[in-house]
């Protein structure tokens, strides 16, 4: 990719209730991310979600949390993608990942849905074309297939609380500089961290 990231997803469900539970993980990583850049999040009817901008040189960069639920994500992304004319390509979407364990990440561009019910609408709200990048940040898998609603609707016991933060902490200054420093040297340096526990 030769152009700048345009547009910054979070997913989660909202409500005080889902805060901050695995399913929560990219909403939770978006907004440590706004925060660090100083970029407020405002309740926004227009674009179904908080959103923010930040000004960086000649590209803007908008930030959005949907306030839709987890399955209607794309309800809000299209919304935003097609008033600022944001192709697929200049959009990064921070999702949980069942399929990595906690402190593991994998960034990516385009791909399957895996299952995931927010990037599974985002693919149809920008005409089935899933060509944007994905941050999967890694939750871990319940024993049981049976148990995932569950797992992902509730809070990560606090050791695999501790290696998601620090997965997240590790991504921030990369993320922040990913239109500096270019995709694929972001791409390395997230898919090789590893968190410090397994590390040991």
């Amino acid at each position: 990719m030769t152009g700048n990231i345009r547009l910054i997803v979070g997913l989660g469900n909202p409500g005080s209730e889902y805060e901050h539970t695995r399913h929560n993980t990219g909403a939770d990583f978006v907004q440590k991310l706004a925060d660090r850049l100083n970029v407020s999040l405002r309740e926004s009817g227009k674009y179904y979600g908080l959103y923010g901008k930040l000004s960086s040189g000649q590209t803007d960069i908008h930030f959005l949390l949907p306030t839709t639920f987890m399955n209607l994500s794309g309800k809000a992304v299209g919304a935003l993608a097609t008033f600022f004319k944001i192709s697929p390509e200049e959009i990064l979407v921070v999702q949980d990942e069942l399929d990595l364990p906690p402190g593991r990440m994998k960034l990516k561009i385009g791909g399957g849905h895996g299952g995931h019910n927010g990037i599974k609408d985002i693919v149809r709200s920008l005409g089935n074309n899933g060509n944007f990048y994905r941050l999967r940040i890694g939750i871990g898998h319940p024993a049981d297939r049976s148990q995932v609603v569950g797992f992902v609707l509730n809070r990560a016991p606090a050791s695999e609380r501790d290696m998601i933060e620090e997965a997240m902490l590790g991504a921030l200054p990369v993320i922040e500089k990913i239109n500096n420093a270019g995709i694929d040297r972001t791409i390395n340096s997230i898919n090789g961290f590893t968190c410090s526990k397994n590390k040991e």
